[in-house]
C-alpha cells in the first residue's frame, strides 16, 4: 500500500476538489497531509519541503506571470465596455440572412474578443446574454444555439493572448529545460511566450474555420435548426463594420504585434494592452474623442520614438538637442497619461472602475493561489515518488513516443471532465512534459495540441466552467440538459482539431520558426 502512496495522494486531490472545497485550500491540504504520511511511513524525507521556499520564490518572482493581471484587466475592461454588444449586432447584421448567419457570427465574435480579451468567462456570459436570446427568437435549435456561445467562448483560451498559453509557455519552457539537462546539454534553450503565442495561433484559426464549417454544413443537412434572420437594422455599410470591429482589432494588432515582433516582452505588451482597453472604454464612456485620439497618437509616436532614439538625461555628455528631445517625450508622455487619467475618472464616475479591479484582484488571486499550492502538491508528489512512476508508465507505453502521447492526451482529456486547466497545467504537465519532450516531439507542436486538449475542459461536464457561465447568463427556458447536448457535438470538434494539428504539425510550428 505504501508504495501507491503517489497514486492515492492523486486520487484524494480528485475528491477534495470535487466536494466543493476551495481548490488552492484542497490541492495544499492534501500536499501536507500525505507529506507527513509519506514521512511516518519512511518513503519520504521531510526535509524535502525546505526546497518549497525557493519555489514559492520563483513565482512571485517569475516576470512572464506578471503579465497574466494585465491581461485580465485587459480583458475586464473590454467586457464592462459593453464591446461585444456592437460586434454581435454589427456582424448578425452583415451574415444574419445566411443560413447559419447567426451562428457564424458569433463564432467570429467568440474569435475577436478571444483575441482581445482572452477571458472565457466575460465572454460566455456576454454571449449568453446577447446573441442567445437572439438565436432563440429566430428559430435556431435551443441545443445548437447553446453549444455554440459556450464554444465561441472558449476560444480565449487558444487564440492568443491568454491566461493559459502564458501559464503553459512556462511550465513547457522549464520542462524543455529539464529534458535538455537530462541529454547532458547545460547551454540549453528555452521557449518563449512569444513562441506560444505564434504557435497557437494559425491552430486556433483552424479550430474558428472548423467550427463554421460545421455549422454551416448543419445548415444544409438540418436547415430547420439554423433559419435566417431577420436583419430589422439593414445589413450594415462598411464604415458601420469598421466602426466595429476596428478597435479590438487595433487592440489584437498592437499586442501580438509588439510580442510577435519582438519590440516588446509579453508583460509589457500586456501594459499596452490593458492601457488601451481603458482608452477604448473611456471613448465608450464619453470621454471627448479628441482627447482620446491625440492620447493613443501621443502613445504610439512616444512608443516608436523612444525605441528609435532613445534619450538619457543622467548621461554627463548631454546637449541641448537631447534636453529637447525629453521634453517633446515628456510632453507625449503627458497627453498619453491625461487621456488614461480622464477615462479611468469617467470609468469610476460610471462605477465600472471599482468592478473592473474587484474582478482582476479576483481571478488573478484564483490563478497564482493556485500555482502556488499546486507547487506545494508537485513537490510532495515527486519525493513519493510519482516522477519516477510517471516516467516509468510513459516509457513503457505500446508504440513508442506516439503510443505515450496519446496516452498523455488521453490522460488530460479524462482529467479535463473534473479539473481545472490550471490544475492539469501546473500539476500534471510538469510531470508529463519532460518524458514527452525526450522521446522526440517538438515543444513548441506539443504545447498547441495540450492547450487544445484543455480547451475542450471547459466544454466536458459536468465541471465545464462555460457550461457554468452559460447556466448563469441563460434565459430560463434553456436546460441545462440542452447545454450539455448542446457542447456534445463541439466537443468532437475539439477532437477533430487535434488530429487536425497532430497530422499536419507544420500548422503549430510554422508561424514560431519564421518569426524566431
Amino acid at each position: 500500500m505504501l508504495e501507491y502512496l503517489d497514486l492515492l495522494m492523486f486520487a484524494a486531490l480528485m475528491v477534495a476538489i470535487m466536494s466543493g472545497f476551495p481548490v488552492s485550500f484542497a490541492i495544499a491540504g492534501t500536499a501536507i497531509g500525505f507529506a507527513y504520511l509519506g514521512w511516518v511511513a519512511g518513503v519520504m524525507p521531510l526535509g524535502l519541503l525546505g526546497a518549497l521556499g525557493q519555489r514559492v520564490f520563483g513565482v512571485l518572482t517569475n516576470e512572464v506571470l506578471i503579465a497574466i493581471p494585465l491581461f485580465v484587466t485587459m480583458g475586464v475592461v473590454l467586457e464592462r465596455a459593453r464591446i461585444a454588444e456592437d460586434l454581435l449586432d454589427t456582424m448578425g447584421r452583415l451574415f444574419g440572412q445566411l443560413r447559419g448567419g447567426l451562428g457564424v457570427s458569433v463564432i467570429l465574435v467568440g474569435a475577436l474578443l478571444a483575441a482581445s480579451t482572452g477571458i472565457v468567462g466575460a465572454t460566455v456570459i456576454a454571449m449568453g446574454m446577447i446573441a442567445l436570446p437572439t438565436m432563440l427568437r429566430t428559430g435556431y435549435d435551443p441545443r445548437l444555439a447553446s453549444g455554440l456561445v459556450c464554444t465561441a467562448g472558449t476560444l480565449g483560451q487558444i487564440i492568443p493572448p491568454s491566461t493559459l498559453l502564458i501559464i503553459l509557455s512556462d511550465v513547457m519552457s522549464s520542462a524543455y529545460q529539464q529534458a535538455q539537462y537530462e541529454q547532458g546539454r547545460f547551454s540549453v534553450e528555452t521557449i518563449s511566450v512569444g513562441q506560444i503565442f505564434a504557435g497557437a495561433l494559425v491552430p486556433g484559426l483552424t479550430l474558428v474555420g472548423i467550427y463554421i464549417a460545421y455549422v454551416l454544413l448543419r445548415g444544409l443537412i438540418r436547415p430547420q435548426d439554423v433559419p435566417p434572420a431577420p436583419t430589422p437594422g439593414g445589413r450594415p455599410g462598411a464604415t458601420e463594420v469598421a466602426r466595429a470591429i476596428a478597435p479590438p482589432v487595433m487592440l489584437i494588432v498592437a499586442v501580438l504585434g509588439a510580442i510577435l515582433s519582438g519590440i516588446a516582452t509579453p508583460t509589457e505588451a500586456a501594459s499596452v494592452g490593458a492601457v488601451g482597453a481603458i482608452l477604448m472604454a473611456g471613448a465608450r464612456q464619453g470621454v471627448s474623442p479628441r482627447l482620446i485620439g491625440a492620447g493613443v497618437a501621443a502613445l504610439l509616436i512616444l512608443a516608436v520614438a523612444a525605441g528609435l532614439a532613445p534619450v538619457r538625461l543622467q548621461r554627463s555628455d548631454t546637449g541641448l538637442a537631447t534636453w529637447a528631445l525629453g521634453a517633446v517625450y515628456g510632453m507625449l508622455a503627458l497627453i498619453g497619461v491625461a487621456a488614461v487619467l480622464a477615462s479611468l475618472r469617467r470609468l469610476y464616475a460610471r462605477d465600472v472602475l471599482g468592478g473592473v479591479v474587484t474582478t482582476t484582484m479576483t481571478v488573478s488571486a484564483m490563478i497564482f493561489a493556485t500555482i502556488l499550492m499546486a507547487s506545494v502538491f508537485s513537490l510532495v508528489f515527486v519525493g513519493l515518488g510519482g516522477e519516477d512512476r510517471v516516467a516509468h508508465i510513459l516509457q513503457s507505453m505500446p508504440g513508442g513516443a506516439t503510443g505515450a502521447l496519446i496516452f498523455a492526451m488521453v490522460l488530460i482529456f479524462v482529467l479535463g471532465f473534473f479539473l481545472d486547466f490550471v490544475e492539469i497545467t501546473v500539476i500534471l504537465l510538469p510531470l508529463l512534459a519532460p518524458v514527452l519532450i525526450l522521446m522526440g516531439h517538438d515543444p513548441v507542436w506539443l504545447a498547441i495540441l495540450i492547450a487544445i486538449n484543455l480547451q475542450t475542459s471547459f466544454l466536458t461536464p459536468p465541471f465545464g466552467f462555460s457550461l457554468f457561465y452559460l447556466r448563469g447568463a441563460a434565459p430560463p427556458e434553456i436546460t441545462t440538459g440542452q447545454i450539455y447536448a448542446g457542447v456534445a457535438p463541439f466537443i468532437l470538434l475539439q477532437i477533430v482539431g487535434v488530429a487536425v494539428i497532430w497530422a499536419l504539425p507544420q500548422l503549430a510550428t510554422w508561424l514560431p520558426g519564421l518569426v524566431f
